[in-house]
């Protein structure tokens, strides 16, 4: 099946990381911890350097206030020189922008981030603007979704996607395992995705061809946030890693039939990297091959898990290492809070 004309295509990718850049060894020194079982978990995650918005010195004490502070400025700047990055590959500007969608999990802000970059970047005073809050890891990809119906119902239209998560304005230190695994692989980033309809070459970027969701209410409290003291507290159940590859398969097979696509026909998987051993089950159970993993193994040891950037990390590293060529397909796939699978059919 070919890809209709009217499909959104990537027009370009731009990402962006804080200036400040820590080994995992150097994490787990400002982390609070001083148990030697702790220091294994951050050292065994798969992860070598991870990016954190801190001005000065790291403090582990900041309120409530501080923390959504820090969140602010971070995703701010973070988010902006993503954007920035996106443009230029582009040879575009913020004032070709029709539609603004801003995806983020790890601060509450009013107005919104979106609303904030528009009058610091410039944008036009009628750009459209969508604000996608709360989906955790897995809000690149409705996200997209959001921006593709746009430029679908609107041909010549232009649609910009920014995921950006500051994580690390969420950091609360208990000794329960699932807040130490999230403290031991969370980062901040931002990715930004421009999308259009019309026929200018894209390579290497993909064209995205369909999306599919399949939620589990029932594991509503396995991944996510809640409150403790007045913070964010990183939700990450060890259930997690075994959740997380039958839900994926079930989106995934509900999506390839209607392109008369086999698991077979796929050439690139751009799984997000929720961790080592949620990557590893998902490897096994989907039956991919280390090559297939390769780019989502790579951003987490490069990066960490930044939540929703992460997944676009990785089709940036498939679009520059990956070597695509016409025709080949891929499956991008997250997994979130609700507890939700989210994937997108991709087609070169």
């Amino acid at each position: 099946m070919g890809v209709e004309r009217n499909n959104p295509t990537i027009r370009a990718i731009g990402t962006a990381t804080p200036q400040s850049r820590f080994t995992q060894e150097e994490a787990f020194q400002l982390s609070g911890y001083t148990d030697d079982r702790v220091r294994g978990i951050f050292l065994n995650s798969g992860i070598d350097h991870r990016h954190f918005y801190i001005k000065g010195d790291p403090n582990r004490f900041e309120d409530s206030d501080q923390l959504n502070d820090r969140f602010l400025k971070g995703a701010m700047n973070t988010g902006c020189r993503a954007i920035r990055d996106c443009m230029e590959k582009a040879g575009m500007s913020v004032q070709d922008i029709d539609l603004l969608v801003v995806c983020t999990s790890t601060g509450y802000v009013c107005p919104d981030i979106g609303t904030r970059l528009i009058g610091h970047m410039g944008f036009r005073r009628d750009v459209q603007r969508a604000s996608i809050v709360g989906l955790g890891c897995a809000g690149a990809i409705p996200s997209l979704q959001r921006a593709c119906d746009f430029v679908r119902a609107r041909p010549g239209s232009v649609a910009l996607t920014l995921t950006v998560e500051i994580c690390s304005a969420c950091y609360y230190v208990d000794n329960t395992v699932e807040t130490i695994v999230g403290n031991a692989i969370c980062a901040d980033g931002a990715a930004a995705v421009l999308l259009t309809t019309d026929d200018s070459p894209k390579y290497p970027y993909p064209a995205i061809v369909d999306f599919q969701s399949f939620l589990d209410p029932a594991q509503l409290d396995q991944v996510g946030f809640d409150r403790r003291q007045g913070k964010l507290r990183i939700v990450l159940s060890n259930e997690v890693r075994n959740l997380a590859a039958p839900l994926l398969q079930n989106a995934i097979e509900a999506m390839l039939p209607r392109h008369s696509l086999t698991a077979a026909d796929i050439r690139f998987w751009v799984a997000h990297p929720g961790g080592r051993k949620v990557l590893d089950n998902v490897q096994k159970h989907l039956k991919l091959t280390d090559g297939q993993t390769q780019f989502s193994r790579h951003v987490l040891r490069n990066y960490g898990n930044m939540s929703s950037p992460t997944v676009v990390f990785v089709l940036d590293d498939v679009a520059g290492r990956g070597n695509p060529q016409p025709g080949d397909w891929g499956i991008m796939s997250a997994l979130g809070p609700g507890m939700a699978a989210e994937v997108c059919l991709l087609k070169w």
